[in-house]
């Protein structure tokens, strides 16, 4: 584990292998370790995996209020700058890939290639705004705990439940370990988010969307909506699989992910600017 100052915070990241870079953005509410099996896959095939805890979780600094995803989209530009990496392959799931989708609005031409996983592009809607305001107030007034167990259940599909029960113990952990403030910033930010559609049609790189069949949050017709928005799109859909398929099925996340960074353009190839 490193860990860097940027932006007047301190972020925790993983920064394992060498080659080209791959950045991978953790959901709500958890850290960098959902992506232990892509950080131990991919640094042993040849990338160099970048993987933070965003402003608020894991071992970075946690600043109450709201948090934006414009905020923590530039937080990931410091982190990067700092590391000396141009250009990089940006991908994320849930939240994640919706500070993907901002990264790709404020800097596309840093960016090789996207991965949407288990995300969806549209604005909140008025009843999703209150709803993520009043589960920021509940999670400061109760902790994390309670909102752990509840939400266990619809986070992993059954089939994980019953027969991965280390996964399910691990993301347990992460959701109990995640600090109420900044959990509750992170929520409070997702609720202003913009609408990310049009931008969709505007990328210029490829892009992987994966989605689990059996996710509660995302269903598989979020995942079918961004493919067909983006004009360089594949979509993998994972059999058996919740809200994080990169740890229900990680072999099969592994598989779809390692198609598709095998075939992006060379990395000196310049981006072209979305319109």
């Amino acid at each position: 584990m490193s860990s860097a100052f940027c932006r007047e915070i301190t972020v925790g990241y993983e920064d394992e292998g060498s080659g080209e870079p791959l950045v991978l953005v953790h959901g709500h509410p958890f850290d960098r370790s959902m992506w232990r099996p892509q950080t131990e896959h991919f640094s042993r095939a040849g990338w160099r995996v970048i993987a933070p805890d965003l402003r608020g979780y894991g071992e970075s600094t946690v600043v109450p209020g709201t948090t934006p995803l414009e905020t923590f989209a530039r937080d990931l530009l410091a982190l990067l700058d700092g590391l000396g990496i141009e250009r990089f392959v940006l991908g994320g799931l849930s939240m994640g890939g919706q500070i993907v989708m901002e990264c790709y609005r404020l800097f596309p031409e840093r960016i090789r290639g996207l991965v949407f996983a288990d995300t969806f592009a549209a604005a909140e809607t008025e009843e999703g705004r209150t709803a993520r305001r009043d589960m920021a107030a509940r999670l400061l007034r109760e902790g994390m705990s309670g909102y752990a167990q509840e939400v266990l259940g619809k986070m992993l599909s059954p089939h994980t439940l019953t027969h991965r029960p280390e996964v399910a113990a691990h993301v347990l952990a992460m959701m109990t370990a995640a600090p109420p403030e900044g959990a509750a910033a992170a929520l409070r930010g997702r609720a202003e988010r913009p609408d990310y559609t049009q931008l969709l049609s505007q990328t210029a790189v490829p892009a992987l969307v994966v989605v689990g069949t059996e996710d509660a949050y995302t269903p598989v017709s979020d995942a079918r909506d961004i493919h067909a928005r983006v004009p360089d799109a594949t979509l993998s859909v994972i059999e058996q699989a919740g809200h994080l398929p990169n740890l229900e099925r990680p072999d099969e996340f592994n598989a779809a992910l390692a198609e598709f960074l095998h075939s992006l353009p060379d990395s000196a190839e310049p981006a072209a600017a979305s319109g």
